[in-house]
Parts: C-alpha cells; structure tokens; sequence
C-alpha cells in the first residue's frame, strides 16, 4: 500500500473561473463603491435605501411611495417605514396629491433639501474617485451595461 502525501498548497490562486462571470465583477465592484459610500454617507446617518428615497424625491416631488416602491424594487410596507422615519427627521413631508386624491405625495422639507444637495455632491465626488481608472466615456459605459441587465 502506498501513502500519498497530501496535495501541496497552491503558491498563487486562480480566480480566472471567477473574474469570468459577471455578478462575480459587480460584487467585487459593488463592495469597493458601498464601503466608500457607507463611511462616507455616515455623516449624515443615511444608507443606501434613505439616500436613494431621498433622491428620487428631490427629483421628482410630489412622487408617491407606491412610485417609490416600484422605482426601487422595494416592498410597499417596507417603504412605508423608511418614508415615516425621514418624515420624522424632518427630511420629507406628506402633502395632498393634486391629481390623485387618495395619494399622499411626498415632498423634501427645508433641511431635507441643504441634505440631499451635499449628500449627492458627497455620492458624485466618491464615484468619481472609486471609478479613477476609468475614462469618463468606460464610465458612462458601464453605467449603461449594468442598467442593460436589471432593466432586462
């Protein structure tokens, strides 16, 4: 009977099988981008969910949390909770909408504005610097490659 010794350790690592498949490389770049953004948008105690809301809001007032809810791929019940704890901070508020009379339309409120300005000039500066070995043509690039396939 012969005793085979145990395979030896691999000295480098082969991850081409990985850096071939695509949600492997979004993740990968997802976890660069998010870090920043977390640190970054800690000073003013949003996360992700808050600052998109919060986003959309500015760019669209009056938009309902149903339209919020289908923007973001969130749950209506979910949404509900995030809108009530940013009215509650005295980041949005409701108002009647002028069309539709069982809506609530969703509206930023004085700070909630002076926040969400920095905040998105805070997002597009981190970008810029976590994109930095990209031209700004591969950035626009990928931008509409990633929106190719969660718009699908």
């Amino acid at each position: 009977m012969t005793v085979s010794s145990p395979p030896k350790p691999a000295t480098t690592i082969d991850s081409s099988r990985l850096e071939g498949l695509v949600g492997y490389n979004a993740r990968r770049a997802y976890l660069v981008i998010i870090d920043i953004f977390l640190k970054r948008m800690a000073v003013y105690d949003l996360r992700t969910v808050d600052f998109s809301i919060l986003s959309l809001i500015t760019h669209n007032p009056g938009i309902t949390s149903r339209q919020l809810s289908a923007a973001l791929s969130l749950l209506p019940p979910n949404v509900v909770g995030m809108v009530s704890a940013l009215e509650k901070r005295g980041l949005i508020e409701r108002q009647p909408h002028p069309v539709d009379g069982r809506a609530v339309g969703l509206h930023l409120t004085a700070a909630g504005e002076a926040l969400v300005s920095e905040a998105e000039s805070t997002v597009e500066q981190l970008e810029i610097e976590a994109t930095s070995s990209l031209t700004a043509t591969e950035r626009k690039t990928l931008i509409r490659l990633l929106q190719k396939i969660y718009r699908a």
